[in-house]
């Protein structure tokens, strides 16, 4: 590194340091038990009230988001530069800074709430710790969700990124069940090729109405959408729902119904760029190649192994592991699996497919296939073709299969490899026991 890049870089951390706050605060009408106490009445042991009568279910959650930077371990062993988000609600305001930084994660954590549950997502910057010369604003864009208002969008046109060292509380009233997925929007291109993407999906209310009623519809209590066609609307108030609770019916009723669910969300890095963003080298956008291929920031054979641990000896972090989530699916004999797949790459198209039976479609870009008239528009399938930005929801029902070792996979060739180590990439495994 040449001297001029070296007093910039201590010349920027000596800024960072007088300038950053030493604290990090979630804006939440409630308290949050032992860590915040919002209503400012001395003690932070306020509680959120049930969402339509149902113990343990708030009206009202949070998160804490941190973006910032890390590494990230691929499947051939390669160490990459990210940028990206970590989950920090567990830590206090006052060590929020020291705990989340440098600590990316790669998805970024996975947000999942029910309908009708008011979202109150609080992101800090926290800084770039490798690269204390870059000042990026960051923000969270929830793809394809109704927003309360375009500020809370995180797209900087109509929206705004937050600087390093702030804060900003989006709100979102959870009105649309379905799988979708989240990311940053400032400088989109190079924020998102260095990892800031995550799963996201929003669970539906019928969900809670079985809950409720404590009779299951076609013998599951957990769903990918509302399917039934006389599911009683919840009141304003969220204490209960409107009408005498009665049996769920409809020609679809019980048709999203599922026992196991996973998250698989595709995406790819282009080795090169990490390498000379970490350098502070100009970016390469022009000549971007993907390198490795990843199912929720793995490829494979890690994409069914336990947690990555990076290299600590490299970047100084003890027990932090960057890619928390695998995709690895385990499932019982007869047991419906629901997989949520999403596309985050910021070049590639994908071609996701399975080696065993058929599944089913169910629903695309967090809407149901279904009819204006009612009509079941699901289908069968042993592939699908997704684009960047869209998400699919599949049902696979594993009754009559035989037990063993299926595997889900990329069909493009070329997306089955660890930079040129075969057998990898975007592919995972179903169990079935």
């Amino acid at each position: 590194m040449t001297t001029n890049k070296l007093l910039t870089y201590w010349l920027a951390l000596a800024l960072i340091a007088v300038a950053l706050p030493a604290a990090a605060f979630l804006q939440f009408p409630y308290d949050i038990p032992g860590i915040v106490d919002w209503n400012n009445d001395g003690t932070a042991t306020g509680t959120v009230p049930d969402f339509i009568g149902l113990p343990g279910t708030p009206a009202a959650v949070s998160m804490h988001l941190a973006a910032g930077d890390g590494y990230s371990k691929m499947a051939d062993g390669t160490g990459l530069y990210i940028f990206g988000f970590n989950k920090g609600s567990a830590f206090p305001a006052s060590t929020f800074m020291k705990n989340t930084e440098f600590r990316a994660e790669m998805p970024a954590p996975t947000i999942s709430y029910y309908e009708g549950q008011e979202f109150y997502l609080t992101l800090t910057n926290v800084g770039m710790k490798l690269r204390p010369d870059l000042f990026d604003p960051h923000s969270v864009h929830f793809h394809g969700f109704p927003q309360a208002a375009p500020v809370f969008d995180g797209e900087p046109m109509a929206s705004f990124g937050i600087r390093m060292g702030f804060d900003l509380t989006y709100y979102y009233n959870l009105v649309e069940p379905g799988t979708y997925l989240y990311h940053c929007h400032v400088e989109a291109t190079e924020h998102m090729e260095m990892g800031m993407l995550g799963n996201l999906f929003i669970m539906p209310r019928q969900d809670l109405y079985t809950r409720k009623t404590l009779v299951p519809v076609s013998g599951f209590t957990q769903f990918a959408y509302n399917d039934c066609d006389n599911l009683p609307p919840y009141n304003p108030g969220k204490t209960d729902f409107e009408t005498t609770l009665v049996t769920l019916s409809g020609s679809m009723c019980g048709s999203t119904g599922y026992h196991v669910q996973k998250e698989i969300q595709f995406s790819d890095f282009d080795a090169i760029f990490h390498q000379k963003s970490l350098a502070a080298d100009v970016l390469p956008f022009a000549d971007m190649e993907s390198s490795h291929y990843m199912l929720n920031g793995r490829g494979y054979p890690d994409t069914v192994g336990a947690s990555v641990l990076n290299d600590a000896a490299s970047i100084g972090k003890v027990n932090y592991y960057s890619q928390p989530i695998d995709s690895k699916v385990t499932a019982n004999q007869g047991q419906r699996i629901l997989l949520r797949l999403s596309n985050l790459s910021i070049q590639n198209f994908t071609t996701l497919e399975f080696n065993g039976p058929a599944f089913k479609v169910i629903g695309k870009c967090a809407k149901l296939l279904r009819g204006p008239d009612g009509k079941d528009l699901s289908y069968s399938a042993n592939s699908v073709f997704m684009g960047p930005g869209e998400t699919y929801d599949l049902i696979l029902d594993t009754s009559g299969w035989a037990p063993g070792t299926y595997y889900f996979y990329s069909r493009n060739l070329n997306q089955l490899n660890n930079d040129q180590m075969e057998r990898g990439g975007a592919m995972t495994e179903i169990t079935i026991i």
